[in-house]
C-alpha cells in the first residue's frame, strides 16, 4: 500500500515544517486542500506553485492532487440550473486541473458538499444531470493534463447530495470519460447501508482515490471501524492508487493523528492475507 496525508492535516503549520514532520512519520506523498495555500486558485502564481513542488521534492514527497476543491469559494455550484454559474465552476475546476498538474499531482476529489447541495426545486435526478454537465465541460482539461476527477459521495451529515457509492457511479456513467472516476471515503461509506468492503469490491473497476479515517472524524484506527476488510478488499480489487489519510477532528493533536493513523494502517497491512 502507499500512504500519503492531506495536507490540511498539519493546520497553521508552516510548509517547511509540515512536509519534514510526514516524512519523518512515514508518508510518501501528500494530497492537497488548495486554500492552504490561496483561497482563490486564479491567485496562485506560477512561482508559488513551483516552490510548493520544490519543497515536497526537497522532502522527497510526492503531492498527489487536490481536494476540498470549492472550498472557500464564492457563486461556484456544481449542481445550479443557472448555465452560467456552471459554466464558470466547470472553469475554476479546470484552473484546479492545472494547479493540480503543476504541482506533479493526478488526482482531484470532488466533494465540497456546499457547493453541490440540492437547491430548492431541484430533484436528484436533475442535479446529476446538472453536474455531469459541469464535469463535461471540464474533460478537454483533464485529457490534456492527464488529470482525474475522482467524485466523492459523502454522508447525510455532510450534505444531500451524492450520498452513496452507487449514486457516484451513475454521475461517472453519465459523463462516461476515462478521467472521471469514483473516490471512496470510510467515514461516507459507513453511512451507506452496506458493509464497507462490500462498496470497494463493488466499484473497483472505477475507483481512483481513497480515503483513511473513522466514521468518529478521526484517524483510521481511532475509532470502532475495522480496516481489517477494508485493507483486504483494496488487496484483492489489485488497487494500486494511495491510501491517504484524511480527519476531521483534530483534537488528539496533529502528531498523534499523523503518526498513529499510519502506524495502524501498516499494522492491518501486515495481517493481509
Amino acid at each position: 500500500m502507499k500512504y500519503a496525508i492531506c495536507n490540511e492535516t498539519f493546520q497553521e503549520w508552516p510548509f517547511e515544517k509540515a512536509f519534514a514532520a510526514a516524512k519523518n512519520f512515514g508518508y510518501d506523498a501528500l494530497e492537497f486542500a488548495p486554500f492552504t495555500i490561496e483561497e482563490n486558485v486564479f491567485d496562485i502564481s506560477a512561482a508559488r506553485r513551483a516552490s510548493v513542488r520544490q519543497l515536497a521534492d526537497d522532502h522527497e514527497l510526492e503531492i498527489i492532487g487536490l481536494h476540498w476543491l470549492l472550498a472557500k469559494t464564492e457563486g461556484l455550484y456544481l449542481t445550479s440550473p443557472d448555465a452560467d454559474v456552471r459554466r464558470q465552476t466547470a472553469e475554476y475546476l479546470a484552473e484546479l486541473a492545472r494547479l493540480c498538474s503543476d504541482l506533479g499531482g493526478y488526482v482531484m476529489v470532488l466533494g465540497s458538499p456546499q457547493q453541490r447541495n440540492l437547491l430548492p426545486g431541484i430533484d436528484h435526478d436533475t442535479a446529476l444531470n446538472y453536474a455531469a454537465d459541469v464535469l463535461q465541460q471540464v474533460v478537454p482539461i483533464l485529457d490534456e493534463l492527464n488529470v482525474i476527477i475522482a467524485v466523492e459521495p459523502l454522508s447525510p451529515l455532510e450534505g444531500d447530495f451524492l450520498l452513496t457509492a452507487d449514486q457516484g457511479a451513475d454521475l461517472c456513467s453519465r459523463v462516461a470519460a476515462e478521467n472521471v472516476q469514483l473516490h471512496l471515503d470510510v467515514k461516507a461509506m459507513c453511512s451507506m447501508g452496506e458493509p464497507v468492503d462490500g462498496i470497494i469490491r463493488k466499484h473497483a473497476d472505477i475507483t481512483a482515490h481513497f480515503h483513511a479515517n473513522d466514521e468518529n472524524l478521526r484517524g483510521p484506527g481511532m475509532g470502532a471501524v475495522d480496516f481489517l476488510p477494508i485493507m483486504q478488499a483494496l488487496q484483492d480489487t489489485n488497487y494500486n492508487g494511495w491510501v491517504s489519510v484524511e480527519v476531521f477532528d483534530y483534537e488528539p493533536g496533529v502528531e498523534t493523528l499523523a503518526s498513529d493513523s499510519i502506524r495502524y494502517l501498516r499494522e492491518i497491512e501486515s495481517q493481509l492475507v
